[in-house]
């Protein structure tokens, strides 16, 4: 079953890619501006602009464009940047760690606090505990991940008994200590209003769970509450909450690209933001890909994990 279902995800992979390519291709060819004026200045003479043009490409059909784009990116060549030239994937090689660092940990905040809390609100339903958990997470599901990134900085990076920097990446010389102040607020900006809807799912799913037969039968056999709650309850009430976390991960990228620009971190978020102000194709067009390779190949993880953890499914 799990050959079969890494089979099918890996078969699809190849389509999905094609897609994005063309989507974010056609969506560039139309935004406005010229990649032969963003290339050359706005001083540019007609004739040297007509020949930039000629010389890369840029008078031929759209379609051709897209093939031959196409043909380089299946020889894993992602292209230049405008001038100055740079090799994309040197660029994409610099950056992407970064972002992949902030999504990690905007995933581990929004897995601890949503067991943490779904868990203790299941546990105590309809007690002030419950209601109060429900409160944060209406609060937190509100609140956009840039206006959270804001009030953090504004709270514990501003004045003279500031935490934490208000932005920037620290110094590889600081260390760990360094690099985690510098990551904390990027990271509780993007995994708290995630972890808001995590939350009611994992307190619905336990509250389903602890409702089951099973769980009275254990029980009234002398099985202790809390061995049945967390050998089994809270293992068969995960099969949900993981899936709707595999869904979330493309949120969790795509916000961390906003993060990143918020808090001057030099992600894949600097490098869309350069890349849609010049106009530059080839750049949006790989940062782009890159992502939602990932996002594609995390949630082939997160099936594989879902059949991990019901194992009845594997016989289906």
């Amino acid at each position: 079953m799990l050959l079969r279902l890494l089979g099918r995800r890996l078969a699809a992979l190849p389509l999905m890619i094609l897609g994005v390519t063309l989507l974010v291709f056609v969506v560039l060819q139309f935004a406005p501006g010229d990649r032969a004026v963003a290339a050359l200045g706005e001083g540019a003479t007609p004739e040297a602009l007509q020949q930039y043009r000629v010389e890369n490409g840029l008078n031929d059909p759209m379609f051709l464009q897209y093939f031959r784009y196409l043909g380089n990116l299946i020889t894993g060549d992602f292209g230049k940047t405008l001038p100055p030239q740079k090799n994309i994937t040197d660029v994409i090689t610099q950056a992407f760690p970064l972002t992949l660092q902030l999504t990690f940990l905007g995933v581990l905040i929004a897995i601890v606090l949503a067991l943490a809390f779904g868990v203790l609100a299941a546990l105590y339903r309809d007690t002030w505990v419950d209601q109060l958990i429900r409160v944060f997470s209406i609060a937190a599901i509100a609140t956009p991940s840039f206006w959270l990134g804001i009030l953090l900085i504004q709270w514990f990076a501003l004045g003279t008994n500031s935490i934490f920097p208000s932005g920037g990446l620290a110094d590889p010389t600081e260390g760990f200590s360094g690099w985690i102040r510098s990551m904390a607020l990027p990271a509780l900006a993007l995994g708290v209003p995630v972890s808001a809807s995590l939350i009611r799912v994992v307190r619905t799913s336990m509250v389903e769970e602890l409702d089951r037969d099973y769980v009275r039968t254990a029980i009234g056999n002398g099985v202790p509450y809390r061995e049945v709650v967390s050998k089994n309850v809270l293992r068969n009430a995960l099969v949900t909450p993981v899936t709707v976390l595999g869904l979330r991960v493309g949120y969790l990228l795509g916000g961390a690209v906003v993060i990143e620009m918020i808090f001057s971190l030099p992600g894949m978020g600097q490098q869309i933001l350069n890349g849609i102000t010049n106009k530059d194709t080839n750049l949006v067009q790989g940062v782009v890909l890159v992502i939602s390779v990932t996002f594609v190949l995390v949630n082939i993880l997160v099936d594989l994990l879902y059949l991990l953890i019901n194992p009845r499914i594997r016989t289906v």
